[in-house]
């Protein structure tokens, strides 16, 4: 009863701070809507920074409503009973605990418990992103897409969470260590597998056609001392107006990769300079330090999972038999975010401190600060970006500092 009224506690505290967060987030937007600070009104007009502000607010509101609903379906999950039924199930198609069964559980149950925010995300994608002039999808293409996700997620995680549920078995008490390096290896193989067999089922890729702009970013890459055999294009124009650029990969995988509607919205020497922001990731280092990190949480993860499992009180707590590992881990998963939430201000901390070093190298890769300052106010103008976000708010929701931000930094730069 004492762990299930802590965790209750959690929800409740989490949730509250979530609502807190967004409200003054929400008061900050109108405040700053009727006198935007002059940085502000550089880089938006009046009324594209009202329609900015409409655009922050709709999403807020909703968002309050989608994470109380979040809330009450995870509690309902852990507090009801459903799992542990569900659990029960499972298990009567095959041997009580088989690894298999535990690896089907844990995949029904992400399933179930995934369904029900369906609705809110179709209201986000066909009522909020299409009155503001984003959405590019249409209902066939959303449904095929959540489809095709959930036969992807049960292709990739179904023989993952068997093989891992099965190692426990064979290695014993040190089970833990061994289901880090299987699973962290896996993720290393994703980066190089997911471009090239799982985001062509979602998006078509295709080379960066031949002609004065590919040329000029491939031979921008080589200076700057990214060498890529290509430049492709993703069509995310089909599904949202909202533009980007990444790359994936490491080593001799790794591409460079453009969204149509970026190409559409900048110019040549905006589009170098975005290059040069990304290149910047992977020249301060940026890649290998996020892996390492995520590496440490993923092997703390792990070890928290075999201490919890091992406790007499943890699974049946949850109406499960102790000890059982399938348990273990959903448990984990749906409870761990009720901590991490409160330690999200220090990974968007760092997140921001690499946008300021990738802003650096692009501007002097590119000889100054005019290029990324331009793209940056151009991509700000399109997308409706919040340029006014509360600090608190901001703290634990963006990983990126603000254009305004952002601009000051780059003129600051020695």
């Amino acid at each position: 009863m004492i762990v299930r009224l802590a965790v209750a506690a959690l929800i409740l505290v989490r949730l509250t701070a979530e609502l807190a967060l967004s409200a003054l987030n929400r008061a900050e937007v109108r405040r700053r809507s009727q006198s935007p600070p002059p940085g502000v009104a550089a880089i938006q007009d009046a009324a594209t920074h009202a329609r900015a502000s409409e655009y922050t607010l709709e999403k807020s509101r909703f968002g309050s409503v989608a994470a109380s609903f979040d809330a009450i379906v995870l509690a309902v999950a852990l507090f009801s009973g459903f799992l542990p039924r569900l659990y029960a199930r499972v298990g009567e198609w095959g041997a009580p605990g088989a690894a298999w069964s535990g690896a089907l559980f844990i995949i029904a149950a992400g399933v179930a418990l995934a369904l029900p925010s369906a609705p809110f995300e179709w209201w986000q994608q066909f009522r909020i992103e299409a009155r503001f002039g984003f959405n590019r999808s249409t209902l066939t293409l959303w449904l095929a897409d959540r489809l095709k996700g959930l036969a992807v997620g049960f292709a990739i995680g179904f023989p993952l969470l068997w093989a891992l549920l099965a190692l426990v078995r064979r290695v014993g008490p040190l089970w833990w260590l061994w289901g880090f390096a299987l699973v962290f290896g896996f993720q290393l193989a994703a980066l190089v597998l997911y471009p090239r067999l799982i985001l062509p089922l979602f998006n078509k890729l295709s080379p960066l056609p031949e002609g004065e702009l590919r040329s000029r970013l491939l031979a921008f890459a080589d200076r700057t001392g990214f060498r890529a055999s290509t430049i492709q294009v993703i069509d995310g124009s089909k599904r949202s107006a909202h533009a980007n650029a990444y790359f994936t990969g490491f080593g001799r995988f790794r591409r460079i990769v453009l969204f149509d509607t970026l190409i559409a919205q900048l110019g040549p020497a905006e589009l170098e300079a975005v290059l040069a922001h990304e290149i910047g990731h992977y020249r301060r280092g940026h890649i290998p330090q996020r892996l390492a990190i995520g590496a440490v949480s993923l092997l703390v993860g792990f070890a928290l999972i075999a201490w919890l499992a091992g406790r007499a009180w943890f699974n049946p707590a949850f109406g499960f038999p102790p000890a059982a590992l399938a348990p273990s881990f959903l448990l984990f998963g749906l409870l761990s975010g009720l901590l991490t939430f409160w330690i999200s201000p220090l990974s968007n901390l760092l997140s921001r401190r690499h946008e300021y070093q990738a802003d650096a190298f692009a501007r002097q890769a590119t000889g100054g600060p005019a290029p990324l300052v331009r793209a940056l106010h151009l991509l700000a103008e399109k997308n409706l970006a919040n340029l006014t976000p509360h600090p608190w708010f901001g703290a634990f929701f963006h990983s990126h500092p603000t254009v305004v931000e952002r601009e000051q930094a780059l003129h600051q730069c020695p």
